[in-house]
């Protein structure tokens, strides 16, 4: 297996960026002590959409209930009358993810469980439904066709497909693995989340009025994040087989650049926690995909600062497990790197000149 990895640090100001059901920034046990955490799919969510942002033409996919009115669309544009079109959508939609019939009482076509498709695979479930209704094929034989049909289409227009994967219950033979991992982000130190009172005032309140118009609490936290994310790119070429070598340094480039810069956007407005990692440590080899978190399993505890005994700690126990293990890599190159001059451009075209 061939890998590129990221192995991240960053620290958060004050931020509520995942909440559990209770609204409380997400946290997890390790090594004994309570740690902030960020779940993978909040990180991988927020990762995806920066994705598609830095590369729109190659990161097409939408993870939706609402894949029936886009098929509709299409049907209509190829000349099926409306009820036609309409019937055939909702079986297809019925085939791959469940028709969801209380949702068309209230006048809204949707299937029960998301679908994660591309415009290219829509365009296919279409074609074949169309040629299906001319050929005079019932309902069921149609939606038949248009799982026939997706697992024909290349996912070129889909690398988020290829990268975070799909999963589909009821045509196992559409799930693709994606080519990506993530870890979820920990707090390489003790965390406890904090609560904050607040109060607003009502503009329209005459002088002789006194008190808030409304009281309330939220939690939040603050942390030195360490988190992991990699790229098989074995998968990747199984799950891309027609694209160059261009096309595919352009979509890994897009996928480093958005795992490195993407915040989740949780109360981006009112605890806005935009920022930069502090350290990344990128790494091509072959063999199997290695966290460094355990580097952290003592949470760490530093008077000159967190992120800069993490980083120390990082980087003493990445050359301890490839002097205890023999591991080797093809290419290990570290950012910042005020040395050589390295840079997020430098960072990602090393790794991409290592790894294609």
């Amino acid at each position: 297996m061939k890998l590129i990895e990221l192995h991240i640090l960053q620290s958060f100001p004050v931020t509520c960026l995942n909440r559990d059901d209770l609204g409380s920034p997400k946290s997890a046990v390790f090594g004994g002590a309570t740690r902030a955490r960020i779940s993978s799919q909040s990180l991988k969510r927020a990762i995806r959409e920066t994705a598609a942002d830095l590369n729109p033409e190659s990161f097409k996919g939408e993870r939706t209930r609402l894949i029936i009115e886009p098929v509709i669309e299409r049907l209509k544009a190829a000349g099926i009358e409306e009820k036609k079109a309409v019937d055939a959508a909702k079986a297809v939609g019925d085939a791959l993810a469940t028709f969801d019939k209380k949702a068309e009482k209230d006048g809204k076509l949707k299937v029960k469980t998301l679908m994660f498709l591309s415009p290219a695979e829509l365009d296919a479930i279409s074609d074949a439904a169309v040629a299906g209704i001319g050929e005079g094929k019932k309902d069921k034989e149609l939606a038949k066709e248009a799982a026939k049909a997706i697992k024909s289409v290349s996912l070129k227009d889909a690398a988020d497909i290829a990268l975070f994967g799909r999963f589909v219950a009821s045509e196992g033979s559409l799930t693709v693995e994606g080519a990506g991992l993530f870890s979820h982000a920990l707090s390489t130190h003790k965390a406890d989340n904090e609560v904050d009172f607040f109060s607003a005032v009502d503009d329209a309140q005459s002088d002789d009025e006194s008190g808030a118009g409304m009281t309330g609490t939220l939690e939040f936290n603050s942390a030195t994040y360490y988190r992991y994310a990699a790229v098989n790119l074995d998968m990747l070429d199984k799950n891309l087989p027609t694209l160059d070598a261009d096309e595919k340094k352009s979509i890994l480039d897009a996928f480093i650049r958005a795992n490195l810069t993407a915040v989740p956007g949780a109360r981006k407005n009112s605890m806005n926690g935009a920022t930069l990692p502090d350290y990344v440590s990128g790494i091509v080899k072959e063999g199997q995909p290695l966290q460094l978190v355990n580097a952290f399993e003592s949470p760490v505890f530093s008077k000159k600062g967190i992120a800069e005994e993490s980083i120390e700690r990082l980087k003493a126990h990445r050359e301890e497990l490839k002097t205890t293990w023999n591991l080797t890599h093809s290419v290990e190159v570290d950012l910042p790197d005020l040395e050589s001059g390295m840079n997020l451009s430098k960072f990602c075209k090393t790794l991409l000149d290592a790894a294609l």
